[in-house]
């Protein structure tokens, strides 16, 4: 099968809290009982419910972010991910209509569905109604004539008699029901102040969590007029992308930045034009010096797009996982550092335990080395978190805060680091209930343009700073950057 054919579903719901994720998840898990290869997706730039779908389908969850990576890389990240499989489920994000602030459809499951042609499951919190369901249900299938949505899973449903109800009144709605789940305790997952609580926090209770979704699932939902519904997706025009041919065609970096107080950068490492590539796309230099980047990872640091590891690996570094909380040293051979997002709040003490990491880290960066660090990173490298002494690179204090901070931004770079080119501008989402203070430093990182004007984080030495989170598949020369820096430093 070609993969630009591959079977595929969106799973929507009227609003959040309708059960997306429940049904979503528990539709990999179900095909991949079945022995069927699933490509798991999330709409947006969530990074919590990736993981619940890797659990269910034994495959790396995946993003699509109209907004972040633009429109025209939802369909080519799509196919990457869905590379080899039988079937692809698309869990949606909030309402399936509901998009990025003020910028219209974009960036919502609607605009996603309609990038991947892929017909949607409209999935419907039925408590406490039930003829107004097949109301909700025309007034979803009938917004916009280009998303297609071509069923309904009836959620939370109360007794036989509800189910009854419902069935009679959505029969005038002409959108065929193709799942009825009853209220079930066993797959609800605990929540904190961002969302659902992590895989990597609860593993042995979320793999019987998932089991439960996949076991609901397969006994209330038609499987095969699913997979029938799936396999009427229409075929994508796009090639798949691909880490070494898209930093093949990205213009090479500009000179690393120096670090401060250093010798003047010598000469290109790089001859002026294009230089010989090697199948892969990779230069022969690039193939030739390799170095070992270290990614944060655990339970405290979970939050990753996998395009990053894989754009840092195409660019000729070696990834090397680590855990802040149980490794006492970096990955031997460290030439640079990456340090996602997570939850550092909920690991403060634990993490400013292991001081020996801690001042590993602080040598790295005096050391010159790059450290790109967001969110969770950015709190792990200020001096200290909720009172508790953390690696001390930035002057900045962290704490807990009752105020969400959500939203996608607009961002332009504002110093040279060991990312960006002042000047680079990037999409951007921010999501975390912490402040740091002060909020930027002498060279903050990003300028966000939008919703209002202000700038953030911090560079200094090889560190890139921010709270802002991106999503590097839209600007491939960051990695290739980063990485170039790795091997001058």
């Amino acid at each position: 099968m070609s993969s630009s054919a591959v079977p595929r579903l969106v799973v929507a719901a009227p609003s959040s809290g309708s059960g997306k994720t429940t049904v979503a998840t528990g539709l990999m898990a179900a095909f991949a009982a079945r022995g069927l290869a699933v490509s798991p997706h999330k709409v947006g730039p969530d990074y919590i419910d990736p993981g619940y779908h890797a659990l269910a389908s034994g495959r790396v969850g995946r993003n699509l972010d109209a907004y972040l990576c633009g429109p025209e890389l939802v369909g080519p990240l799509f196919l990457h991910g869905a590379r080899g499989c039988d079937v692809a489920v698309v869990e949606g994000v909030m309402g399936l209509y509901d998009g990025a602030a003020g910028e219209g459809e974009l960036a919502s499951t609607a605009h996603v569905a309609k990038l991947l042609r892929a017909p949607v499951v409209l999935v419907v919190d039925a408590s406490s109604q039930s003829r107004s369901a097949a109301a909700l249900v025309h007034g979803f299938a009938s917004w916009d004539p280009q998303v297609r949505v071509g069923g309904v899973i009836l959620n939370k449903v109360a007794s036989d008699r509800h189910e009854e109800l419902l069935r009679e009144a959505l029969d005038s709605a002409g959108v065929p029901v193709l799942g009825v789940l009853r209220r079930a305790a066993q797959v609800d997952t605990p929540s904190r102040h961002l969302g659902l609580v992590p895989v990597a926090e609860r593993h042995a209770a979320a793999v019987e969590a998932v089991a439960a979704m996949g076991a609901q699932v397969e006994a209330g939902c038609d499987l095969e007029a699913l997979l029938g519904l799936a396999r009427s997706a229409g075929a994508l025009s796009c090639a798949a992308w691909d880490a070494a041919e898209v930093l093949a065609s990205s213009p090479p970096p500009p000179l690393p930045v120096p670090t401060p107080g250093a010798a003047a950068p010598g000469p290109p490492l790089r001859p002026e034009g294009r230089r010989p590539r090697t199948p892969d796309g990779l230069g022969d230099a690039d193939r030739g010096s390799e170095v070992r980047v270290a990614l944060a990872g655990g339970p405290a640091f979970t939050f990753s797009y996998a395009e990053h590891a894989e754009l840092l690996t195409a660019a000729g570094a070696e990834v090397v996982p680590f855990d802040p909380l149980r490794d006492e040293r970096l990955p031997d051979g460290t030439r640079g550092l990456v340090i996602g997002g997570g939850f550092p709040e909920v690991y403060a003490s634990e993490l400013s335990a292991n001081e020996p990491l801690r001042k590993a880290v602080a040598a790295l960066v005096e050391g010159g080395a790059p450290v790109a660090a967001e969110c969770a990173g950015l709190l792990y490298l200020c001096r200290e978190l909720d009172g508790q002494p953390m690696c001390g690179v930035l002057d900045a204090t962290a704490r807990m805060s009752e105020r969400l901070t959500l939203g996608y931004r607009d961002a332009v770079a504002v110093s040279d680091s060991s990312l960006a080119v002042a000047g680079t501008r990037m999409r951007a989402h921010e999501f975390h209930r912490t402040v740091v203070e002060p909020g930027s430093g002498a060279a903050p990182a990003w300028g966000v343009r939008s919703p209002q004007r202000r700038v953030e984080g911090f560079v200094q030495q090889g560190v890139h700073a921010s709270y802002l989170h991106t999503h590097w598949a839209a600007e491939p020369g960051v990695a290739r950057r980063f990485v170039e820096r790795c091997r001058t430093s």
